[in-house]
């Protein structure tokens, strides 16, 4: 469908379109009225220090109050830095003088961010919450309630794209607009901008935040030469390493300070460890066919087995396989038979882990960075930059698991109905607390994963002022972001029908102490070979999930804006814009041939193939002390891995790509109505319309023709289609007093859906029977948003302040989960070839869809006071602190029958933050707690009769100090995670049982700089 709003929408962004009008057509004749007053300078209540010598500033212009140029909004105000007390001034001068609302970080020295992650910086920011990936590290960010898919990212003006890999249960990488801040050192930028309100003249995209990404220039700086240099050591508790870190910047100006030349670099190296527990899903314990029937219980459980089958695989009276006897006890069978939960199945409501196992994963990380900037400003009235910036996040994580496959698994391969359960209880809400089974399968298993992220931009600035009352500026830029994961390696070797296996919750934390009945850390009781029974008795293998993969995104950028101000203190602004996306996926599988799982080469035994991962137990509190995993490195060596041969869509990999055209214009006028009214209402209102051109195409993996040397091949499917939208906006400050403002915004806004939802692909992952269908004719999510804040400025360099937000959501995106036969999916059977699976078998398929959305409404407070108040060194104190709630009502599509109403996906309803810092001349200190509540990941959550899966509270506490041996040598040590705080996933909101957990450790740092 190409109408881009319904009627209501339609109406809704009538309304504030009107309103914009009204507002402007008042201030036209307000500002003639004082066309020929002589306007006195801007009050300022907290005037900005001295800058010293090194301290980047921006040349301020003589733009109308309130307006913005195309860079970091408030960058026509002089931005000092000397120190965290100084960066945080400039952040509120930026608050203060903007029409819309906006929060800046300032870098507090040159080179030096107040954070080690720029995420981990924004979660001070009022609103803004952190989202964490593996090893800790902060990765993505959710502003009032809406997370990293709504929130655009620019880089030096333009938007950017940054994609990393991950862990399956952080979602095993980015494939859509998302922007993973953990790819970039921090180094190499100077300030961030995050603009919760939009403006006509900002392009269109989100939801939630606009955030830009601002680096240095060279005629920032008021001398001719600077020069600065930062190294570190990282020590982490876990991993046991000091790690390096460094960044150098030098800037140099030519010709009289018209010419100037900054060139930056960042280097670091990172080996993180995390130890934890993961379930990979909770599921009823009907799930997969039940468990084995003890002796004499009638009728003897035979779920998914035919008789020849039951003959074949020894199921008797006696046994629930061959060589596997009937141990089980009719107190536990009966127990878990008698919980019927809400779909009244016996075993409906006895809840387990679908894998329980111990993970230990280690991360050799490798971040550089670096720009240049050329800059041309031959007069007061022009100024030309060029700026290029690049990132390199070359990655290499080491995941290894020990744990019960059996649970998870059908009859068909040795699953639940062959274990026997001798002894088990649960709690109240049916959450398993002890199990004590036999006959259950142990896999040791290990994942490789390597990717490397690489960004590259260049953009091209000009500004140009052609007389005190017009002005253009224009930029180009071109950016190509790339995620290239050349491996992706699983490597495991089982134990069949251990006996003694336990799983015991009763010592009240998240993660249980698991007994695996044999020893875990000798590799002769392991074993890997070809199945001996087509498939029935897994004994190891290996998998490569459609590696090598490649991701490019491409995007340009060319757009031109011009400035008049008609009178004093009235401006119409005017512009358009031209983007092109370019997003392709390239994967590769292996040659059907080499698929099989072989046997140990002659003279190869697992313990030589084998390493084993030592002070697991003792890092962990719980688990073996160590146990046995596959060396990917040595595994690879024996079969010759590095030989295989790969195919491509010609075998059925995975391609796809979508190619986005959004053609846009603008006009918008900017007004102060300063000595007109008892107080002066400055601000902006306008629209901007979008025309979006999408091309998506796919390859979905359908049966060779007959002869063909493949079984599947890739069949190209290709979808075009536009749509258009209007996008009204209003910002207004109204100066009540010297030092209190009000704000009021209300805008139609638009965020377009994840890039790789869009490519019209499916397909399934058969070890897991689950499988997903994009949708290329997903609607934009859109929204009306409406804002006000009372800001107080009592003091220098102190802000009390509250906001109030509301965001009408019309529609939303939406993963729908239903259980359908493989068979229906019009996928050929010859994907399941080589695996215990049939088209009969149900498969979890997630499609997605738009569904009705909903309202969202929170309120932030936030407070920033320096104490210079307090007698003696007392007065170098300072605190920062904010809290956001946020509420939302999003309907949920559960089934093709049965709705929900929840909480946004990643919204947490309250999230906090407070720092307290001491800073002198010379010593500066500083902690920072930041909270925030549980959210939601997943709804449906993806397994039977649990409701959401969700990411538990979390309270970091982070500290930092640095001392001035001179002007300009300073130490510099850092704390991260002091309190040791663990990241907890869930599944179901009533019993809560733990998906996953890890513990990630503290970091320590020092280190040094020098500037002159």
């Amino acid at each position: 469908m190409n109408t881009p709003l319904g009627h209501a929408a339609l109406s809704a962004r009538g309304t504030v379109s009107a309103l914009a009008l009204a507002i402007a057509l008042a201030a036209a004749p307000a500002a003639a009225q004082v066309a020929q007053q002589t306007t006195p300078p801007a009050q300022q209540t907290n005037p900005p220090a001295t800058p010293s010598s090194t301290e980047p500033t921006t040349p301020p212009t003589d733009t109308p109050t309130g307006t913005t140029t195309p860079d970091l909004p408030g960058a026509d105000q002089d931005i000092v830095v000397t120190g965290f007390r100084a960066s945080l001034n400039s952040a509120i001068n930026i608050k203060r003088n903007e029409t819309a609302s906006v929060d800046s970080i300032v870098a507090e020295d040159i080179g030096k961010f107040p954070d080690s992650n720029l995420a981990e910086s924004m979660q001070r920011i009022p609103g803004v919450a952190l989202s964490r990936g593996d090893g800790g590290e902060g990765k993505n960010i959710s502003v009032r309630g809406l997370g990293a898919a709504f929130t655009r990212v620019r880089i030096n003006g333009m938007e950017g794209t940054s994609q990393t890999g991950a862990s399956d249960i952080y979602g095993a990488g980015n494939s859509g607009r998302s922007f993973d801040f953990n790819a970039f050192p921090t180094e190499i930028f100077s300030a961030l901008a995050v603009r919760k309100t939009p403006s006509a003249d900002v392009e269109e995209g989100s939801l939630g935040a606009t955030v830009d990404l601002k680096a240095p220039h060279p005629l920032d700086f008021k001398t001719d030469f600077v020069f600065t240099a930062t190294a570190r050591g990282i020590y982490n508790e876990l991993a046991k390493t000091v790690d390096p870190r460094a960044s150098v910047l030098v800037s140099k100006k030519f010709a009289d300070g018209t010419i100037g030349v900054l060139g930056s670099f960042a280097y670091g190296k990172r080996n993180l460890r995390e130890v934890g527990y993961s379930a990979v899903n909770i599921l009823p314990a009907y799930i997969d066919g039940g468990f084995c029937s003890p002796v004499g219980v009638t009728p003897a459980n035979t779920a998914g087995q035919t008789a020849a089958q039951l003959a074949t695989r020894g199921v008797n009276a006696a046994n629930c396989s061959t060589n596997n006897p009937r141990t089980g006890t009719t107190a536990a069978y009966n127990t878990i038979q008698g919980l019927r939960g809400i779909t009244n199945q016996p075993g409906g409501g006895a809840f387990l882990p679908r894998i329980p196992r111990y993970v230990n994963s280690e991360q050799d990380a490798e971040r550089m960075g670096g720009t240049l900037s050329l800059q041309w400003r031959p007069d007061a009235n022009t100024d030309i930059s060029l700026d290029g910036l690049y990132s390199r996040f070359d990655v290499e994580r080491r995941d290894n698991y020990i744990g019960a496959i059996s649970f998870g698994r059908t009859a068909t391969n040795s699953g639940k109905p062959m274990t026997s359960v001798r002894d088990i209880a649960f709690d109240s809400l049916g959450s398993l607390q002890y199990g004590l089974f036999d006959g259950v399968d142990i896999r040791s298993e290990g994942l490789v994963d390597k990717f490397i992220s690489t960004f590259k931009q260049g953009t091209l600035n000009f500004e140009h002022r052609f007389s005190d009352r017009f002005k253009v500026t224009a930029l180009a830029g071109y950016s190509h972001s790339r995620f290239y994961s050349p491996m992706r390696l699983q490597t495991f070797m089982d134990i069949i029908d251990a006996d003694g296996f336990s799983i015991d919750f009763r010592n009240g934390g998240n993660i249980p102490t698991i007994g695996f009945g044999t020893d875990v850390s000798n590799p002769a009781n392991f074993s890997y070979a070809p199945s001996p029974d087509g498939n029935f008795s897994v004994l190891g293998g290996f998998s490569t999930a459609g590696r090598p993969l490649t991701q490019d995104t491409r995007n340009k950028t060319f757009e031109g804006n011009l400035e008049w101000n008609v009178v004093d203190n009235f401006a119409i602004k005017a512009g358009g814009q031209f983007r092109e996306s370019d997003f392709q996926i390239r994967g590769q599988n292996l040659i059907p041939s080499q698929v099989a799982v072989r046997a140990l080469p002659a003279g190869t035994t697992l313990a030589s193939i084998t390493q084993q991962i030592t002070d697991f137990g003792k890092l962990l509190g719980s688990g073996p002390a160590a146990f046995a995993a596959i060396d990917s490195k040595k595994w690879r060596e024996a079969f010759g891995f590095d030989s295989f041969q790969y195919c491509g869509v010609e075998c059925g990999a995975a391609r796809s790509g979508v190619r986005e055209q959004v053609t846009s214009g603008y006009l918008m006028t900017t007004f102060n109505t300063e000595g007109v009214l008892p107080f002066t209402v400055r601000g902006d209102a306008g629209v901007r319309y979008v025309h979006t051109k999408q091309d998506s195409f796919g390859y979905i993996p359908v049966a060779a023709p007959a002869g063909a040397q493949y079984p599947t091949v890739g069949k190209r499917g290709d979808v075009n289609r536009s749509y258009e939208d209007w996008l009204p906006s209003i910002n207004l400050v109204a100066e009540i007093t010297p030092k209190l403002q009000a704000r009021f915004a209300a805008a139609a806004v638009m965020s377009r859906p994840e890039l790789g939802q869009l490519t019209p692909v499916s397909g399934v992952t058969v070890a897991t029977r689950t499988g997903t269908v994009n949708n290329p004719f997903l609607d934009p999510i859109r929204a009306n948003t409406f804002d006000a804040a009372l800001e107080w400025y009592f003091a220098p360099g102190s802000l009390l302040s509250v906001a109030y937000f509301h965001k009408n959501i019309e529609t939303y995106i939406q993963s729908i989960s239903e259980q359908v036969p493989y068979s229906s999916l019009g996928l050929p059977d010859a994907l399941l070839d080589g695996t215990p699976s049939t088209p009969a078998d149900i498969f979890t398929v997630n499609r997605s869809n738009n569904t009705p959305g909903g309202p969202l409404n929170g309120v932030e407070v936030n407070a920033q006071v320096q104490l210079s108040f307090l007698p003696g060194f007392l007065s170098n104190f300072g605190v920062l602190g904010s809290y956001t709630h946020v509420k939302s009502k999003i309907t949920y599509i559960l089934s093709p029958v049965q709705t929900t109403v929840n909480d946004l996906i990643d919204l947490s309803k309250n999230a906090a933050s407070g720092t307290l810092y001491y800073e002198d001349t010379r010593f500066s200190i500083r902690g920072t707690a930041s909270y925030r509540a549980k959210f939601n990941r997943g709804i449906p959550s993806g397994a039977n009769d649990s409701d959401v899966r969700a990411n538990a509270s979390t309270l970091f506490v982070d500290a930092s100090a640095s001392y001035n041996l001179t002007k300009n040598f300073k130490l510099i040590l850092e704390a991260q995670n002091l309190t040791d705080e663990r990241n907890t996933l869930f599944i179901d909101s009533q019993r809560e049982d733990t998906l996953f957990e890890t513990r990630l450790g503290r970091t320590f740092t020092a280190g040094a700089t020098v500037k002159f």
